[in-house]
């Protein structure tokens, strides 16, 4: 496919011209440093994913274009790629790239985000192989070190920002640890790195075959469907769960979760399409515990509140045991107050046993 002025051609180029960044907690600062340093003609697409609440408001592409030469605008379905622009993933949306065009999908989180970094990066992989330069910045967790693994697999370049210099060392730490990064900078030397990457000569890379079988990326080319692009298609989504099934659950849906080679590592999918790292799915299981045991509590001084009204309403032996009921309960509750107490997730003073 080949498309005329700013476009981009899909089969022999030899120049770089696609960069993906992946950044989290701390990302904003090095997105920041990142900018400054481009210039305006930079001659490649920028794509975005910045880890943000499916219902926070986020004014990403205001700050880029205040402190950088090139312009940023939250990404739109089936935008044309463009070389100097930044392309940022909305909030409780997925970015992806398909057939020079940048995809919106409201598909199943991964690794806990919508927006995650993960589906982006395996999309270029696919899309411009040796092409794409994947970068990760700081973050929580491990979110973008499988995606950037799929980028280096697929011949594109890995490059991460420098643990030391990052706030939050987690992210880079991660992806230096499963994928073979090229470059590990510090953000104020990440424009010139990109510019020299983009400028040196590339080869034709021989894994795209290989990559796409390993990741099922043959059920995943019709463009006419969006449910059938990258992490939405349900063929796509059978392939991956090509490992083992495992007792545990999905902290999203419930649904049972199948265990996948990642490298060295593994990973966690269900059958909807909800996937996890190891790290992230921890996290995700505290989150699903914390809420059930919040919703005991609740359940718990419910119940207590209801055998007071009873006793109110009663005389003799009956009063005495909804009396005694509603102290049990309220007991119980308060000692699960405490266990989340003990476990830094208290947001709630205690109340005094009556």
């Amino acid at each position: 496919m080949e498309l005329a002025g700013n476009g981009f051609v899909y089969g022999n180029a030899q120049q770089r011209d696609l960069v993906l960044i992946g950044a989290s907690a701390g990302g904003v600062d090095a997105l920041r440093e990142l900018v400054q340093g481009l210039p305006a003609e930079f001659p490649a697409a920028i794509l975005v994913v910045l880890h943000v609440a499916s219902t926070g408001t986020s004014v990403l592409p205001q700050i880029l274009t205040r402190e950088g030469s090139l312009p940023a605008a939250f990404a739109r379905d089936r935008d044309e790629l463009r070389r100097g622009q930044i392309f940022v993933a909305p909030s409780d949306h997925h970015m992806v790239v398909h057939d020079g065009q940048v995809r919106l999908t409201q598909g199943p989180r991964e690794n806990g985000h919508r927006p995650a970094i993960d589906p982006l990066f395996r999309s270029a992989a696919r899309a411009a192989g040796e092409r794409a330069i994947g970068v990760v910045l700081s973050g929580l967790l491990d979110d973008g070190a499988s995606g950037l693994r799929f980028i280096k697999a697929s011949g594109g370049a890995a490059v991460v920002q420098d643990p030391d210099d990052a706030h939050f060392p987690s992210m880079p730490k991660a992806a230096m640890a499963l994928a073979h990064v090229d470059h590990v900078v510090p953000a104020s030397r990440m424009a010139g790195l990109l510019c020299a990457l983009i400028e040196e000569p590339i080869e034709r890379a021989e894994q795209r075959a290989a990559l796409e079988q390993s990741v099922g990326a043959a059920a995943a080319d019709d463009p006419g469907d969006l449910d059938r692009v990258e992490i939405d298609d349900p063929a796509a989504t059978r392939a991956l769960l090509s490992g083992p099934p495992t007792a545990l659950s999905c902290p999203e849906c419930g649904g049972a979760l199948w265990e996948q080679a990642d490298g060295p590592n593994v990973r966690f999918a269900c059958h909807v399409g909800h996937a996890y790292s190891i790290a992230s799915l921890v996290e995700e299981q505290g989150r699903s515990l914390e809420t059930t045991l919040w919703s005991a509590v609740r359940a718990l001084e419910e119940r207590a509140d209801m055998h007071r009204r009873l006793a109110r309403r009663s005389a003799g032996s009956r009063r005495e045991l909804y009396a005694t009921r509603a102290l049990d309960a309220e007991a119980h509750a308060r000692e699960l107050r405490k266990l989340l107490g003990a476990a830094g997730r208290l947001t709630v003073p205690v109340p005094e046993a009556s």
